[in-house]
């Protein structure tokens, strides 16, 4: 056993500035003989709960810490016990929160309960006076070591040794520089020497130590008497729990059940056994893990917004359902309670509620408001140094032209095997590039997760205070959650807005008003049919091209009879989960099964768990089932597997549970193959899945959404469009309301708004469509209209706004003005603008404001010049919009394909198992990486007869992929494919329109 501990040591969660993994330091300490490792990185515990974790499992005692520097002061703190702790949390909030931050004073307000090492002697004078207890001189190899160890010994201050480490070797040193640069937006040939640390901070063996503290050996020994003085008995399994108006836990749970009978009356009128058994079951479940409090403070929060989408695991719970938390009947829908809260689990369960995008802040200020900045905390996201980021980061630092870091990036993205082809330095940059990946480099706020807690935050964890003002603790979600804080996350849903948008729009029209609440739409036969045909652009969740092509295979291929008895909102729920990435080789399986092809289960012991899939492994609770059934797992132990395999750093535990799996399947008799076989079904739940309960949310609203699209289809689009959301351009759904029979209307300065309007079948630009228009000219504008009535002219205009010229003439160009004009061209109504402000430059923004109108009070007599050519105008439109609005863009290339046999989008049919021409614009698309690790892609494109997919191969992809381009057609040619009644286009030529097309349609 090493008779040292290190007690200084930067993780990678020491943003920018520690180079080593947790795993790396942990292993490598107790290979060197370590008892303990202490954590200390830089003004924050930014990894302290991964670490206390990781450090345990490879036999080490964790001792957390932090490194506190603010200006010229600096100190090692180490917890000695739970206060301490504390008090390390309201240090690092002090430091990162209070302007008037004071190292020394906080320091010594707050030291009860820590230990604290260091060097800097301004301050160590002043603690000693305050109480030389746990006070250590820090010792560290270097030229100022002397300076430190003579103030040691004339203050008779105990010394102690450190390597004040941020590598596991000296060969990381490199990396830790190449940080340095990046967090200080330099090069690596003008990184400031003293930014860094030294080349010798690593993580020395205790025979290297030993040789640099000859003349001061207890300066060794000192490390284990710290470690021995700390607390290392870290388990954080206790809940933190917000507290309900400070209620009692007794009255909590009374007023729960109170409020979970009264919105049973209201979903069920007079509820049944089953429905009473249910919540009876539930509330003893929540009561017994003390939850009542937590769903009564999501309850008050829920109530602050009339539309919401509670998701996530608590879906599946009743009583989320009763008190309008959530909106899908858990008992109607089969839904797994247990999924959500069960006896046994350990870990504290949150629940997800989605609100309107544009709702959302006004309700995290609703809790603010509510328990305050000191109990109420955002949850932290720890943004890392991505792949792309990585690149082009450390090519800055190696001072590579940024024109040159584009070009790489983007052939780098398309095409990774390019690598070889690059000269250096660009090998060097990519090498140390994937070194440096996943590093922290700040925090950002989560998207939604809060943490309330009954007290005071500070106690349980650092906070800062984000750019926009809101308190975040230093943990991301999974830390939070494993540190024992119950988290609530309030997210932006866009497409509640447009559900909401069109709802109005609908009530304003029609008179017909849709509560939202209690509408439900699932039995609707024109929403089912639309579903069935996957003609959902627009639809929350389902408008994806992979969604789309499912949802057609699904419905398409299945015989008339199986049609008939199917529950199309169930299977929508399983498509939601199932068009997972890892999931893509069960698809086929079970769009098959779907179709009434038999198939031999799993195994008997999962026959009836998987019944409703088709025996294949759709939700997360199926592998806590499958690992029941199978193997013997209790409850607990089942749901810890489904969330091991969502843990990216859970690799370690994944394997030990790979391992009883095995064991125990094969002890209950199953056959190896088959335990093999379920292994690698549950495997494809590894980082991105779905449980029922989130999926049923989510296709409850991908319902609600799909009707509004088969009965109100322009007040629908109009919603997506303004609300600018989902998976598509604005030019993807204008050509997909066009295919839908809408008429798009142009901008017109008497009738639009600044959104879309949907009409009966009409689509009304707004003004928002317009580059450059600013918010408030249209604001202004639309008020007077509203004030005083109709603009009666362009003149009429002028006169009672006093407009911005620069901003007028965006409208002219757009034809905002053309049904007021008159005999008046565009160019005429320029020339006008011009003759009332004379003065007003078009070319400057600064010009611009200037804008006096003219002194004659009547203006002379005008030319009125040629209007635009539609040429011109199309070119306006494209300018202006970013598209054109007369025609299909495709039009004005036809010359380049006149004369070729093209096959249109409606043909492709009738062409199956033949090789094709075909002209497209590209919707969108989307790269993947083939079992092999190549790249591929998929495509979704339009002609003029509608959308098709098109899927290019590595081989094709490679040679094609850099030429994919949404700024201009593309020419393919490919073999029809059919499957399961769904056409697509396998690509094995593409050529941009204009370059060597000519030559690929005769090839």
């Amino acid at each position: 056993m090493s008779e040292f501990v290190h007690l200084h040591v930067h993780s990678d969660y020491s943003p920018m500035q520690g180079v080593s993994p947790l795993e790396a330091l942990c292993q490598t300490a107790r290979a060197q003989g370590s008892p303990a490792l202490a954590l200390t990185d830089t003004n924050g515990l930014y990894g302290a709960i991964r670490f206390t974790e990781v450090a345990q499992a490879h036999g080490l005692r964790p001792i957390l810490g932090a490194e506190l520097i603010h200006k010229q002061h600096r100190a090692i703190l180490l917890v000695k016990d739970l206060y301490g702790y504390e008090n390390l949390c309201r240090l690092l909030s002090q430091r990162h929160c209070d302007a008037e931050f004071d190292c020394i004073t906080a320091v010594q307000a707050h030291r009860h309960g820590l230990i604290i090492l260091s060097d800097d002697i301004p301050a160590l004078r002043i603690w000693k006076r305050h109480s030389p207890a746990d006070l250590y001189v820090e010792l560290t190899p270097g030229t100022l070591m002397h300076q430190a160890l003579a103030f040691s010994r004339h203050t008779n201050l105990p010394p102690v040794a450190t390597n004040r480490v941020h590598f596991l070797s000296p060969k990381e040193f490199p990396l830790h520089q190449t940080l340095r640069a990046i967090a200080l937006n330099t090069t690596l040939s003008q990184l400031p020497h003293d930014s860094c640390c030294a080349p010798h901070h690593w993580l020395m063996p205790l025979d290297s130590l030993q040789a640099q503290f000859p003349h001061v050996p207890h300066a060794i020994s000192n490390t284990l008497k710290i470690a021995q003085a700390c607390y290392t008995d870290w388990s954080f399994r206790e809940t933190i729990f917000p507290n309900f108006r400070q209620l009692s836990d007794a009255h909590a749970v009374t007023q729960l059940q109170e409020k979970t009978y009264a919105g049973a009356e209201w979903r069920y009128g007079i509820p049944s056994s089953a429905v009473i058994d249910r919540i009876e079951h539930e509330l003893t479940v929540i009561r017994d893990k003390g939850y009542a409090h937590y769903f009564l403070v999501v309850d008050e929060i829920v109530r602050q917004a009339p539309r919401t989408c509670g998701r996530g695991s608590a879906a599946a719970s009743i009583v989320s359902y009763c008190l309008g938390i959530t909106h899908v009947d858990p008992i109607r829908h089969n839904l797994f309670f247990e999924r959500f809260l069960n006896p046994g689990r350990h870990d504290p369960p949150d629940i997800d509620i989605d609100f309107p995008w544009d709702e959302r802040d006004h309700i995290i200020d609703f809790v603010f408001a509510r328990y305050g900045s000191r109990q109420a905390g955002m949850v932290a996201n720890h943004n890392t140094l991505a792949p792309r980021a990585a690149i082009r980061e450390v090519a800055k630092v190696y001072g590579m032209p940024p024109a040159e870091m584009r070009q790489v990036s983007q052939l780098l993205a398309r095409q990774p095997s390019a690598l070889a082809t690059l000269r250096e330095p660009w090998p060097a940059i990519i090498s140390r590039a994937r070194q440096l990946q996943g590093r922290l480099r700040h925090l950002s706020v989560h998207c939604g997760g809060m943490v309330i807690v009954p007290d005071d935050l500070r106690r349980y964890v650092p906070v800062e205070v984000a750019t926009k003002g809101v308190p975040v603790i230093q943990w991301e979600k999974d830390q939070t959650e494993e540190a024992g804080l119950v988290k609530i996350d309030l997210l932006g849903n866009r497409s509640l807005a447009v559900i909401r948008d069109a709802l109005a729009a609908i009530a304003e029209h029609t008179g017909n008003h849709i509560d939202y609440a209690t509408w439900d739409p699932m039995p609707d036969p024109a929403t089912q049919i639309l579903i069935q045909r996957g003609d959902t652009i627009g639809c929350f969740y389902i408008e994806s091209p992979a969604t789309r092509l499912l949802l057609k295979k699904l419905w398409t291929g299945m015989p008339a009879y199986r049609r008939a008895q199917a529950d199309v909102f169930e299977y929508l729920v399983i498509v939601s989960s199932l068009i997972r990435p890892a999931a893509n080789r069960f698809v086929q399986q079970f769009v098959r099964r779907a179709h009434g092809q038999s198939y031999h289960p799993l195994h008997p012991l999962v026959e009836n768990v998987l019944a409703e899939t088709h025996g294949i492994m759709v939700y997360q609770e199926d592998v806590t089932k499958v690992a029941m059934g199978l193997a013997g797992f209790s409850a607990e132990a089942g749901d810890q597997l489904r969330k091991v395999l969502s843990k990216k750093h859970k690799h370690r535990q994944l394997q030990d549970y790979r391992q009883q799996f095995f064991d125990r399947a094969l002890v209950r008799g199953v056959e190896l193959h088959t335990i093999q076989a379920v292994w690698e079904m549950i495997m494809s739940f590894v980082g991105y899945s779905f449980c029922k309960p989130h999926s049923a949310s989510y296709a409850q609203v991908s319902f609600k959404s799909a009707y509004l699209r088969a009965h109100y289809p322009a007040e629908f689009m109009a919603a997506v469009i303004s609300n600018q959301g989902g998976f598509y351009s604005t030019f993807a759904y204008l050509s997909e309301a066009r295919r839908m029979g809408l008429t798009i209307l142009p901008l017109d300065i008497n009738t639009s708004e600044w959104a879309y309007r949907g009409i009966g079948m009409t689509l009304c630009l707004g003004f928002m469509q317009l580059k450059g228009l600013e918010r408030a000219f249209v604001t202004q504008f639309l008020e007077e209209r509203q004030r005083h009535g109709a603009y009666r002219s362009f003149h009429d205009f002028l006169t009672r706004l006093n407009p911005e010229p620069a901003q007028t003439r965006l409208l002219i160009l757009a034809g905002c003005f053309d049904t007021i004009a008159g005999e008046v061209t565009r160019p005429g109504l320029l020339w006008r603008l011009y003759a009332m402000y004379p003065f007003s430059g078009f070319s400057s923004q600064q010009a611009s404001l200037r804008h006096t109108p003219s002194l004659f009070t009547t203006a002379p007599t005008l030319p009125i010049p040629n209007d635009y050519t539609r040429e011109r105008k199309i070119q306006h439109e494209i300018q202006l919009f970013g598209f054109p609005l007369q025609c299909h863009p495709l039009t004005l290339y036809a010359q380049h394909w006149a004369d070729l046999n093209l096959t249109q989008a409606i043909e492709m049919a009738s062409h199956v198992g033949k090789q094709i021409t075909m002209i497209g614009w590209l919707i969108t698309e989307k790269p993947a990486l083939t079992k092999h690790g190549k790249s591929m892609a998929f495509m979704t494109l339009e002609d003029s007869t509608g959308l098709y997919d098109a899927t290019l191969f590595p081989s094709v992809f490679q040679q094609y992929g850099p030429l994919l381009t949404t700024e201009r057609p593309l020419l393919l040619q490919g073999k029809v494919e059919e499957e399961f009644g769904t056409v697509t286009i396998t690509v094995t030529q593409l050529q941009i329109v204009g370059q060597g097309d000519r030559q690929l349609a005769t090839a």
